[in-house]
């Protein structure tokens, strides 16, 4: 087993770790929100409580896609770049995705919550941000174990 002794990588990769949990969280609630903005029926604006939800959503959304955008990326980053153990290859390929899909959540951010929808064109938005979120997911969970978890045993 590959440990390190350096307390600077450890409490490093202790301070990643309790980021990454607290964003997670941001993640699982952004999940709970958007499966009750999907359900509205019919998605209108005058459903009761809608504006006020659609703007927590959107709130939530844009806060963690940027969370993960500018501070998660950097700080997945600056470890992989401390272990060195080929991380930042893997970060500088995914990377292209992540910030598709953040102009994605900033598009459909100004489209829909400045702007306002009809029923029809915010279902058929909701349904590509899903889309876009599902793949945001995949790939942000891929940078969690490839650049994070991959060094739990080194830390222990």
């Amino acid at each position: 087993m590959n440990t390190t002794r350096d307390p600077h990588k450890r409490q490093q990769w202790q301070a990643v770790d309790r980021l990454l949990e607290r964003w997670l969280e941001e993640r699982q609630e952004l999940l709970v929100r958007f499966c009750a903005i999907s359900r509205l029926r019919p998605l209108s604006h005058a459903a009761d409580g809608f504006n006020s939800d659609f703007h927590r959503f959107c709130e939530v959304l844009v806060d963690y896609v940027c969370a993960g955008h500018f501070e998660i990326y950097e700080q997945l980053l600056q470890e992989a770049v401390a272990f060195q153990d080929g991380g930042t290859e893997v970060a500088r390929q995914l990377y292209p995705v992540i910030a598709h899909t953040t102009t994605m959540v900033l598009d459909f951010n100004d489209r829909y919550l400045d702007q306002g929808a009809n029923g029809q064109h915010l279902a058929r938005g909701l349904s590509q941000l899903g889309e876009a979120l599902e793949v945001r997911f995949e790939i942000e969970d891929r940078l969690i174990d490839t650049l994070h978890r991959a060094h739990a045993h080194q830390v222990a």
